[in-house]
């Protein structure tokens, strides 16, 4: 009876965490906003290179600050116009706090690390909506006021969220420089209502090249033209220079309307126009002719597009039975089960598990556990060849076997997890080969130290980015995580041993402690917020449909990279 009554207690606890979890996660976003950056005034750090920009965007949750997203890098400039549009959900009823940081990356870092702080810009999501545009100056380290500014436009989204497939190309374009051909490049602004531009799309560099081929890009119609099929598009031809003095070969305009006209087997051109040249030279026709090579509609699918034709989340959990836990039955022991609060474990197990279980109709949860003697013989077993659990009905299932199994094992070693990762890979190379959009694996890692195999889990993890996978690693304890960010993606982008980068950012990696004197919601928002956009993006980039869509138009297959 005692014992009845002690479970009674330690679910109810967690279970009363896990409903402020699902309040939260489950609150319906009022609308979606673009966010678009331009720097001023950048200073010059070095005297004999200009600065190589990078504004990072950051929003604060819980005291605490977290990276959405960055721009892209501009060679040597100082006043950029950055292409990366954010894409952020606007909350009505929460001061959402906003944080820009402009930071000067040379070409040897693709991270923040060994970069330059050239300062920041602290405001809310309010200010830049009422605003529209917002223009601050930069604060440097100490909150000095810096001669720099940046300036951050906002506009809604429409309802559509289709894209676009464009490649453009061009023919004897103007010779700008004297020892050599033009090194050109492209650039797209959407015309806006007040006559402003807003820049939607900057093609790399072709050098040395007067009959460049660009690469083809894709853009929402959102970004595009905001939807209006008749919006001017002011089409921009540079030379590009190393010293960030591009010089200006010639411009066009044009509508979406008029780019569609390609689909229907009218390959579109256009003359490039130098306006001084059309004014001075007397049989000037042109400075090139710039074509479009390619128009192809994008449909995209939302995550609830999937998850209504029927795709399933299938939730593992792996959990670190390592002897640097602490015994089980000491107070300060990881894993000790206290007759009234639940552990670290429990509470990030039900945080994720309870939101996760909700997309996963069989409700049968494979759970792992890893460094841990098992009887009888008190042997460490090979992952990869026994599942530890397979729990029956909800989330409470997995919470009581792991309960029920903490007396039965002796915690040992070492931390290895890239067996679990390339155990549930294999489960979901088996369904990527289907390729249809039915099941979509998330895993779960829960662990107190830094993995000793980190070699073979970067190795894991990038195979792992080509498949139908997500992998949330959540530390626990006190120990020093740092080292395990970089599986995170956020500080540049994650290798193999062998040097091959991750197809796609899968990895979401979080320190429970950030998180201690937060809500058990907080940790669930967190950890789980990528993982709709992950699932989207391997769908789409694979051109595989929700399976249950009877109006799918084969001719508007997402696009296949």
């Amino acid at each position: 009876e005692r014992e009845s009554t002690y479970c009674i207690i330690v679910m109810s606890n967690i279970y009363e965490s896990a409903e402020a979890t699902l309040g939260l996660c489950n609150s319906s976003c009022l609308t979606k906003v673009e966010l678009r950056v331009a720097c001023r005034g950048i200073s010059d750090r070095d005297a004999l290179s200009k600065p190589d920009p990078c504004v990072v965007l950051k929003m604060q949750s819980h005291g605490q600050w977290f990276e959405v997203d960055r721009t892209e890098v501009i060679r040597s400039s100082i006043n950029p116009v950055f292409s990366k549009v954010f894409l952020v959900d606007f909350y009505f009823e929460e001061v959402q706090r906003l944080r820009y940081e402009l930071h000067d990356i040379s070409s040897a870092h693709n991270g923040l690390r060994d970069t330059d702080f050239l300062g920041a810009m602290e405001c809310t999501l309010g200010q830049i909506v009422s605003q529209r545009k917002l223009s601050k100056a930069l604060l440097k380290q100490g909150n000095t006021t810096s001669k720099s500014s940046i300036t951050v436009t906002s506009e809604e989204l429409s309802g559509n969220d289709d894209y676009v497939e464009l490649s453009f190309s061009a023919r004897k374009l103007d010779d700008k420089d004297f020892f050599s051909k033009s090194d050109p490049f492209l650039e797209i602004f959407r015309i806006n209502d007040d006559g402003s531009g807003s820049l939607v799309h900057r093609t790399e560099t072709v050098m040395n090249d007067l009959s460049p081929v660009w690469k083809s890009f894709k853009v929402s119609l959102n970004t595009l033209c905001s939807g209006d099929h008749d919006r001017q598009l002011k089409c921009t031809v540079y030379d590009w220079d190393s010293n960030g003095k591009h010089d200006f070969i010639g411009e066009f305009q044009t509508t979406y309307k008029e780019i569609r006209t390609d689909l229907e087997g009218r390959q579109m051109q256009w003359d490039c126009i130098n306006p001084k040249y059309q004014v001075k030279k007397k049989n000037y026709r042109n400075s090139g002719v710039v074509v479009l090579n390619h128009c192809k509609i994008i449909k995209m699918y939302s995550f609830l597009d999937y998850i209504m034709g029927g795709c399933q989340i299938q939730f593992t959990v792996a959990i670190d039975f390592t002897a640097s836990n602490g015994d089980p039955g000491n107070s300060c022991s990881l894993h000790y089960i206290h007759p009234y609060q639940p552990n670290e474990y429990l509470k990030a197990l039900v945080a994720v598990g309870e939101i996760c279980q909700d997309y996963d109709s069989d409700k049968m949860f494979p759970v792992f556990g890893f460094g841990a003697q098992i009887p009888p013989d008190f042997k460490v077993r090979d992952i990869q060849s026994k599942r530890i659990w397979r729990c029956l009905g909800s989330i409470q299932g997995v919470v009581e076997a792991y309960q029920a199994c903490l007396p039965k094992i002796q915690l040992y070693g070492p931390t290895n997890i890239a067996p679990i990762i390339q155990k549930v890979a294999s489960s979901a190379s088996e369904e990527m080969h289907t390729m249809e959009a039915m099941e979509y694996f998330i895993l779960l890692i829960l662990t107190d130290g830094v993995i000793t195999d980190m070699a073979d889990t970067r190795e894991a993890i990038v195979h792992a980015s080509h498949l139908p996978m997500s992998v949330i690693i959540v530390g626990v304890g006190n120990a020093d995580f740092s080292d395990m960010q970089m599986l995170d993606g956020d500080d540049g982008i994650l290798r193999s041993p062998k040097g091959e980068p991750v197809l796609r950012d899968i990895v979401q990696f979080v320190p429970f402690k950030d998180f201690k004197h937060a809500s058990p919601a907080a940790l669930a928002k967190s950890v789980l917020a990528e993982v709709p956009n992950q699932v989207v993006d391997y769908y789409n980039a694979k051109g595989i449909h929700p399976k249950c869509l009877s109006d799918y138009d084969e001719s508007t297959r997402p696009f296949s990279p």
